[in-house]
């Protein structure tokens, strides 16, 4: 048992490679340390209890923010969340430990470091997909401001986190494997020249900085969970934004509220939100704000974003009227906190499943991107800024700017906001555009198309965050192609690898 202790160790580890620590060259010694213990298994099972393992400490701690409002707001006493949260770890750690199975299963038709790396972009395509997807905690995240973040333009994040576990599979088997060194050196070698090639990669970016900037204010207000959806807290909470928001109205051309700033259901704020649109349109301005839209008709509800003011720049009134379409619905719904699978009978079991705001219907797919006061932002709201193939599909070459809303305090004083914001830092490097994330209690946050962070407001504090932002033109390769050539690639390798194993079994 001391080689699944050590490495539930490593991956525990992992944690401090994320914000708020960045200790980013960690993945690279944990990976080596699971692929040693890979190479030591004399079977598929003892492989698969030694990712899982890995994956065990990996995301036992490195998601244990969950449990702050599974404790808190689930209503489930703590051995029954607990329970939860050792469910949902031991799920998300299948999925390293079917990346070693596979490895080890398709045993010497292919190098190691190349069969775990096909298995690790498989497994990983999987955590992204199953049971709607959770893809958080990708090992590339780790990289945002490591040298490695030069990849991101041309392969994006799981691109990263595939030469991550490449390297570190090329130095275990050059150390420990007992094949002529000759033949241990060529992937050692590849992984030397793919990780130091990093920094000259920046020319190949694909995007410009154009002389181009818009003002912009991010609006935080701070609102305690508990009270978000109090109908006494209704006007406190809207008069809050509009009295953060008035003083800076005129004097920029964009104002974003946060996720469900406007905690009155859209039907029924009619009269706030034509006041508003009236107020942004004569202060010159438009003013995007998230709002629940629920029609008592059908009984479905969305999880939205709305422009109010200025749509384009030269507009000669404001546009908003009730179902307007410059908007955006939630696609990528959270389980649990925005639809409980298998409704009819989990509702019923305990409060955390019957949460306020948590039957929401999904928006398209594909949307168009908001205009607000001529400017064009994607949109993504909450964890939907963790899904780059949901990001390119609605990009266009339109797309200003990446906006992302989100309302962080079911999380509390938690490392799970430091990791939200990593994640809208990869996308920024992903797609060269800069990103606003405007949210309820932090972290609301600019930055630019670079992934630094220009300017970010303190956490659990009232806040506006002022903003001349550089826009950028032209396209990243990833923008282009996305994950397409990797996944390709690596499905190539594990048919190749199947075929071999077919030929070479008697």
């Amino acid at each position: 048992m001391l080689l699944p202790l050590l490495l539930l160790l490593a991956g525990a580890a992992n944690t401090l490679a994320y914000a708020p620590y960045t200790l980013w060259w960690l993945p690279l010694v944990t990976l080596t340390v699971l692929s040693y213990c890979v190479q030591l298994s004399h079977n598929t099972k003892q492989a698969a209890l030694y990712g899982f393992s890995y994956g065990l400490g990996w995301f036992g701690v490195g998601i244990s923010w969950v449990h702050v409002s599974i404790d808190q707001f689930g209503g489930l006493p703590l051995a029954g969340s607990l329970g939860l949260m050792a469910l949902l770890v031991a799920y998300l750690a299948l999925f390293p430990a079917f990346a070693t199975w596979l490895s080890v299963k398709l045993g010497a038709t292919l190098p190691l470091p190349l069969l775990l790396t096909a298995s690790w972009a498989l497994a990983e395509w999987l955590r992204s997909v199953m049971l709607t997807g959770f893809p958080w905690l990708s090992l590339g995240y780790s990289q945002v401001d490591s040298p490695l973040r030069h990849f991101a333009p041309l392969v994006g994040e799981i691109g990263i986190s595939l030469l991550l576990v490449f390297a570190a599979a090329a130095f275990s088997h050059f150390i420990w494997h007992k094949q002529p060194w000759l033949s241990r050196l060529l992937p050692l070698l590849v992984a030397m020249v793919l990780l130091l090639s990093s920094p000259l990669l920046a020319p190949f970016k694909g995007w410009q900085e154009t002389p181009q900037q818009v003002s912009v204010l991010l609006v935080q207000g701070n609102i305690k969970q508990d009270l978000r959806w109090a109908p006494e807290q209704e006007w406190p909470t809207m008069l809050k934004y509009l009295d953060l928001t008035r003083p800076h109205l005129s004097t920029h051309d964009l104002v974003i509220w946060p996720e469900a700033a406007v905690p009155r259901l859209e039907p029924l704020a009619q009269d706030f939100l034509e006041n508003l649109d009236k107020s942004a349109f004569y202060s010159n301005t438009a003013l995007i704000t998230g709002i629940i839209d629920y029609r008592q008709q059908t009984g479905e509800a969305w999880n939205n974003l709305v422009v109010v003011g200025k749509q384009q720049a030269d507009a000669d009134s404001g546009h908003y009227v009730y179902g307007h379409a410059n908007r955006f619905s939630k696609h990528h719904l959270l389980p649990i906190g925005e639809f409980v699978p298998f409704e009819n009978l989990l509702r019923h079991l305990a409060p955390i499943f019957d949460l306020p705001m948590s039957s929401f219907s999904r928006g398209d797919y594909l949307q168009p991107n908001l205009v607000a006061n001529g400017y064009h932002l994607l949109a993504a709201i909450c964890f939907e800024i963790a899904f780059p193939a949901q990001i390119r599909a609605n990009m266009t070459d339109s797309t200003q700017i990446l906006l992302t809303v989100s309302n962080d305090a079911w999380f509390g004083d938690s490392i799970g906001p430091h990791q939200h914001l990593q994640i809208a830092q990869m996308r920024a490097l992903e797609f060269g555009r800069p990103v606003l994330r405007a949210t309820n209690n932090g972290i609301t946050a600019t930055i630019a198309a670079n992934g630094e962070i220009r300017q970010r407001a303190p956490q659990f504090t009232e806040a506006v965050l002022s903003e001349q932002l550089p826009l950028t033109k032209g396209q990243t390769p990833y923008s282009r192609v996305g994950n397409m050539p990797l996944f390709s690639l690596f499905t190539l390798v594990l048919v190749f690898a199947i075929w071999r194993k077919w030929r070479l079994t008697p």
